[in-house]
């Protein structure tokens, strides 16, 4: 059991915050999006701050929410509220970021962030603090725990925890999810490429610890540190990829590519959809996906710029065949059930991907953290539900940007 806290930043236009009409209709729209979300909210009283303001609300669960306005031009909103160990969250992280769209479409933020759920008060420490702070942050952090063992001195408390401060509201976007939706700081101190495509949102950070670090619709993608990853894709010592035909389906950050062409196979094509992706990585990850970005076509690979569906019927239609089909798309989605869009995604380029495939061929792809087993379970389930029989073994490895183990599938067809 824990206290939970859902953390939402934005930002306005100032005159939304300091106009006392604009303020009116900025916590009307937010609070007509919410109460979508947490119908049982009631608002309780807003106080100024300096500028600023403070609105309270409440609801069920024992729910508190504050929306706070600050008058440079940003809102943050933070909900608090308790969970039993076995109790279902008030919102899953997937209602969270949903909540977090509705809301910067309604206040046309050009900058917004969600955060998975901070977990207070529970019998185990979930949060640890690293030593790499600097001698100002290392000083307050101190005063902070005296702080945190006068309080708890004074109150008899029989357990209590200080956490660093959480920096919210900065360019520099720091915080990103583990696969089940644990809250990782990162050290990163330089945005390099941001940028929305009609497909996604991209993103290309510097880590000090990790190098460039690309990241897809907030979810860590691929930094410089991570050639374990496409090794184990690719099960780098186990397959020979020398004169095989192979299609990778998505990959546009050029790492599997670069990695298979070091295996002299016969040919590569690599489908992706995204081209600004593929540029973005050209320049700022480089280390990862050497020259072979740089140009479209070479001697025994094509990148073709297309929706991988539509290629892989037509290549269905020809009646072609490869020896291996990488998934490089998106991860497993983490639900209560294999429906949805994202599900019916992944089995149709499943289905899709078996049909394109030799018999003795395999589909290679990602599945998601090792902390999800009912999600791979979900995964796995699926597998033996395709249009023909296969058979599926799975590989992990610790990817340090995730900061967690990964599974790894290696899907075949099932012989007679």
């Amino acid at each position: 059991m824990a206290i939970n806290t859902i953390l939402l930043d934005f930002t306005v236009n100032p005159t939304s915050i300091s106009d006392v009409e604009e303020r009116q209709q900025l916590q009307s729209d937010i609070e007509s999006i919410v109460v979508e979300y947490i119908p049982s909210l009631k608002f309780k009283q807003t106080i100024d701050t300096d500028g600023g303001f403070l609105s309270l609300y409440s609801g069920e669960r024992e729910v508190l929410l504050s929306l706070r306005g600050f008058v440079r031009g940003f809102v943050s909103i933070n909900i608090e509220y308790y969970k039993e160990d076995k109790e279902k969250p008030l919102l899953a992280f997937e209602h969270i970021r949903g909540l977090e769209l509705c809301l910067r479409a309604k206040l046309g933020s050009c900058r917004s962030k969600a955060f998975p759920p901070v977990k207070r008060g529970a019998a185990l420490d979930v949060y640890l603090t690293t030593s790499a702070f600097s001698p100002y942050y290392l000083i307050l952090l101190q005063s902070v725990r005296k702080l945190e063992n006068t309080i708890r001195d004074k109150v008899k408390g029989t357990g209590s925890q200080a956490l660093p401060a959480i920096t919210r509201g900065s360019v520099l976007k720091k915080y990103f999810p583990t696969a089940d939706e644990r809250i990782l700081e990162y050290d990163i101190d330089n945005v390099l490429y941001d940028e929305r495509s009609e497909f996604q949102k991209i993103l290309i950070v510097h880590s000090k610890s990790l190098g460039n670090l690309l990241v897809l619709d907030d979810l860590q993608n691929l930094s410089e540190s991570d050639l374990i990853y496409t090794e184990t894709l690719m099960q780098r010592g186990k397959e020979d990829y020398k004169d095989k035909e192979i299609v990778i389906l998505g990959g546009g950050d050029g790492a599997l590519l670069w990695e298979l062409l070091k295996e002299k196979p016969k040919f590569v094509s690599m489908l992706e959809i995204d081209e600004k992706v593929i540029k973005a990585c050209r320049k700022y990850m480089r280390s990862c996906c050497g020259t072979c970005l740089d140009e479209y076509k070479g001697e025994n690979y094509e990148i073709i710029v297309e929706d991988c569906v539509k290629i892989l019927e037509k290549m269905i239609s020809e009646g072609r065949k490869f020896d291996y089909v990488f998934g490089d798309l998106t991860d497993i989605p983490i639900s209560s059930s294999p429906q949805g869009e994202v599900w019916d995604f992944i089995r149709q380029i499943l289905n899709l991907s078996m049909a394109v495939l030799k018999p003795t061929g395999k589909y290679m792809t990602h599945g998601n953290g090792a902390s999800c087993p009912e999600s791979l379970k979900m995964y796995e389930d699926q597998l033996m539900k395709l249009n023909v029989p296969v058979k599926f073994s799975r590989d992990h490895a610790f990817i340090p940007s995730f900061m967690e183990d990964w599974i790894f599938y290696q899907v075949s067809l099932q012989q007679n």
